[in-house]
């Protein structure tokens, strides 16, 4: 299956209006859905390449732009390669936009947009499945548990922070979680470090939590990201794999009248 259909779309949410983009298979039967959960650079082409793959694949995909509410995509201009090193003004412009992305904010965002999948008749019915990117793992956790009955897969690509001394972190919030997790750490992140992630762990553990945690040794926070200078290639592969593997483990069409 290689074959995608893709247009930008409006959901419609509490707040306002997010703009989005959806794409699946062009064979006209409904398939699974996934929700894609930006990084801390938004909505952008490589994001829409990167959903389009995934539906290449048999899935319906979308990706909302978490920034919504300051704009329409691109929120913010961006250079074609993304180095934070040589443009550290970036951090300054998103960093407000990330800490707005509350736990009540982020319930209310994560509902319209599994109504909205739920809704679309290019989406079969039962479990959805989400991925996230760095700030976007984060909050997959945070909506596996706020919504255990819609969600049945979890994956975080170099996330974070998934641990912190808040009382809304992450590894604090998982008792709900009945969805398989994935997590692939990037070995060169200051985000989560080996303390950090042995600690994500024996939550997970702690609340049954069904899921398997690996580090990419060598890669570096954003490996997933072909527009960024963290992008490495061979790791990226090796989460689509690990991506695709989590949700057909998972994310099986329910038949009609189930």
């Amino acid at each position: 299956m290689t074959a995608t259909h893709d247009m930008p779309v409006d959901v419609r949410t509490p707040d306002g209006v997010a703009d989005a983009y959806v794409t699946y298979p062009d064979d006209g039967a409904a398939h699974p859905g996934v929700l894609v959960i930006q990084d801390g650079f938004g909505l952008r082409p490589s994001l829409r390449k990167l959903a389009d793959r995934i539906a290449a694949h048999g899935y319906t995909v979308l990706v909302p732009n978490a920034y919504y509410r300051h704009g329409r995509a691109p929120v913010i201009e961006l250079p074609d390669l993304i180095d934070p090193a040589q443009r550290p003004e970036i951090f300054q412009q998103v960093s407000p936009m990330i800490r707005e992305l509350t736990p009540d904010v982020l319930r209310s965002d994560i509902g319209a947009y599994l109504d909205w999948l739920a809704a679309s008749p290019r989406v079969a019915a039962g479990k959805v499945g989400v991925t996230g990117y760095c700030m976007g793992a984060r909050l997959a956790v945070m909506a596996a548990a706020m919504f255990p009955d819609r969600i049945g897969a979890v994956a975080g690509f170099h996330g974070g922070p998934l641990v912190t001394d808040t009382p809304d972190s992450p590894h604090l919030t998982l008792g709900n979680i009945t969805a398989e997790l994935y997590f692939a750490h990037a070995g060169e992140d200051h985000h989560m470090t080996p303390e950090h992630i042995d600690r994500f762990d024996k939550a997970l553990d702690a609340a049954g939590v069904r899921h398997r945690t690996e580090v990419y040794e060598g890669a570096q926070h954003g490996y997933t990201q072909a527009d960024t200078a963290a992008y490495d290639p061979a790791s990226a592969e090796r989460h689509y794999r690990e991506l695709l593997a989590l949700f057909d483990r998972n994310l099986q069409p329910v038949a009609e009248g189930n």
